[in-house]
């Protein structure tokens, strides 16, 4: 077996939800999930910072160049979410390394976002999704809340891997493994 055919073989293995092999087309307790190697469902969105800017918007094209790690969570501020975030913080700068973004979704509004990070160092966007529309396409939401989904989504806007209910302590380290692994078929 040549080198890239057992890359791919093993990057195939890794599209992981908890321990659970995902096939392409897939349900989750948020509804259907977008299928893999396919585009990424288009976003445009409120996006705040640590510097507290609220009206900039962000879209899926905003990315177009770079990898994208989109991530969906509950609720700013609760235990699970926190851990999340400090954990794609600590691993900001690497994954900036290889050409990747990091951006946060949930129902919260602009102005919570830029409070949480602001309490949280955050240096990545949260993006607001009041109503779930994006969580929807996504297949991350359960009313009134996003659920804990993550999608890598290419520099040609397609989507090459997802994590459905993922542990938030060693996610962003998953995260990038995983993106790593992409970026060398």
């Amino acid at each position: 077996m040549k080198r890239s055919e057992l890359l791919r073989l093993m990057v195939g293995t890794l599209l992981v939800a908890g321990s659970q092999l995902l096939p392409k087309k897939a349900h989750a307790l948020g509804g259907t999930l977008p299928d893999l190697d396919t585009q990424a469902p288009d976003f445009d969105l409120e996006a705040a910072g640590q510097d507290g800017a609220l009206g900039q918007r962000l879209s899926l094209d905003s990315f177009r160049g770079s990898w994208l790690v989109l991530y969906f969570y509950p609720r700013d501020f609760t235990s699970g979410c926190t851990l999340e975030a400090q954990g794609f913080q600590r691993d900001l700068d690497a994954f900036k390394s290889i050409n990747a973004a990091v951006v946060g979704v949930s129902a919260d509004g602009s102005e919570k976002h830029a409070s949480f990070c602001s309490s949280e160092g955050l240096a990545y966007p949260l993006l607001s999704d009041p109503g779930g529309s994006v969580s929807k396409r996504y297949g991350s939401w359960i009313p009134p809340f996003s659920q804990r989904h993550t999608f890598i989504v290419d520099p040609d806007g397609i989507l090459r891997a997802r994590f459905v209910g993922v542990n938030p302590g060693p996610h962003s380290s998953e995260c990038l493994s995983t993106l790593k692994e992409l970026q060398q078929l």
